[in-house]
């Protein structure tokens, strides 16, 4: 059961009696999402299938829940195509985008609005169902839905791990402020002898 979210919006609003932004004494979407920009996340791009059709789209709201079984989730808009899908098929993948990859990001965000086909160009594979994963990507999750929670105008979709991949090459593409960002780049045991 869920707690109480008014509790949860007055915790983001203030702090020890503080107002997070100095222009913001109510709680409403514009200061709920100015304060919401202080959180840095992954990004990841949610796909599905169902009877040929594929959908996409890009997704920083994912997280783990369990190890055992292994379960994930993600949030969607009610009226995303992507969910239409997901609902229809009970599969769908994530892919975590690494650093390379913005603009696999906007593309599939609505960004680049001349290409139709959102896939259209990128390399995709499958695991275990017919979810088209993405190449390139750091981590890609395979998975069935395990369970569907409506809350407000977005849809919780835990997901069960039927299979994965993982490549560790890259640092992850991450989102702050609106903008793209990457982590600095690791030192080596010949940068550190170097100094």
């Amino acid at each position: 059961m869920l707690a109480d979210t008014s509790l949860f919006v007055n915790m983001l609003t203030y702090e020890d009696g503080k107002k997070l932004d100095s222009d913001c004494t109510i709680v409403d979407q514009s200061c709920f999402r100015s304060a919401l920009r202080q959180w840095a996340t992954g990004i990841t791009v949610v796909t599905s299938v169902y009877q040929g059709f594929q959908h996409g789209m890009t997704v920083s709201s994912f997280l783990s829940i369990a190890l055992e079984p292994p379960l994930i989730l993600i949030s969607l808009q009610k009226n995303t195509r992507t969910l239409q899908v997901i609902l229809k098929s009970q599969t769908f993948g994530v892919n975590i985008l690494s650093q390379d990859q913005a603009f696999v990001s906007d593309r599939f965000a609505g960004r680049d609005v001349e290409i139709e086909d959102r896939f259209a160009g990128l390399a995709t594979f499958q695991l275990e169902t017919e979810s088209p994963l993405l190449e390139g990507a750091l981590a890609n999750f395979d998975c069935r839905v395990e369970s569907l929670r409506e809350i407000a105008d977005h849809v919780l979709v835990v997901g069960k791990v039927l299979a994965l991949k993982t490549s560790e090459s890259q640092a992850p593409l991450l989102y702050y402020q609106r903008a793209y960002h990457t982590l600095p780049q690791k030192s080596t045991s010949q940068d550190e002898d170097a100094r």
